[in-house]
């Protein structure tokens, strides 16, 4: 698993660039599409469109770790997370994610992973949500168990989805507050305690990987 990971890492370090008008926009017009361990993609956030996004850039208060934002830009590199499983366990590349499953998210660009614990978030006060460890540096503030919305058993794109922390219990959640000193139109990412509209997000753009067939 280690090894087919490794390998498209290196693909998308040379191709990011590509994605969002080779691959990505072939991929964002199927329908039912899995997503699988492995899968390299965007998640859009359902009420405002921006994109799960971070770069090599702290907060200034809380934990001072990567920050997490929402990007409106549909062909940013650094929006793109990597698929992978919870610590200790058995799944694999190309697995199929049912609902209900305990899954790590790698931001593609500095493979730090997307984390959570209890600092508040700078613009609303909520949870602070940011990228953090390394490629062999991951622990339990990295679990987010994803709860699909309505009728379907395993994750496929464009399917409405919740995330919610496994340590703390809070849901990955965004809004239209949006950051003044950071380029682009920015908005904050947080978490917060119960189940609300903005806390919905969807699959969109990326490279997914076919399912594994089982022997």
């Amino acid at each position: 698993m280690a090894i087919g990971f490794f390998c498209l890492a290196v693909f998308l370090i040379y191709n990011l660039d590509d994605l969002d008008t080779g691959y990505a926009a072939t991929a964002s017009t199927a329908e039912g599409v899995e997503v699988t361990y492995g899968t390299v993609l965007k998640l859009r956030h359902e009420k405002t469109k921006f994109r799960l996004h971070s770069h090599d850039v702290p907060y200034g208060s809380g934990s001072g770790q990567q920050s997490v934002t929402g990007f409106p830009n549909v062909d940013d590199a650094n929006s793109y997370w990597i698929v992978k499983p919870e610590l200790e366990t058995s799944a694999k590349q190309g697995d199929s994610i049912p609902s209900g499953t305990i899954i790590r998210l790698q931001h593609m660009k500095t493979r730090k992973w997307l984390h959570s614990h209890l600092h508040a978030s700078p613009i609303s006060s909520n949870q602070e949500v940011s990228c953090f460890g390394g490629e062999n540096e991951s622990d339990t503030g990295d679990h987010w168990r994803l709860t699909i919305e309505g009728s379907g058993k395993t994750w496929k794109q464009d399917q409405r989805v919740r995330l919610q922390h496994i340590d703390t219990g809070a849901y990955l959640h965004s809004h239209d507050k949006k950051y003044t000193r950071i380029a682009g139109g920015q908005q904050e990412v947080c978490g917060v305690k119960d189940k609300r509209a903005d806390n919905v997000w969807l699959a969109s753009e990326g490279v997914y990987l076919p399912v594994t067939e089982t022997k």
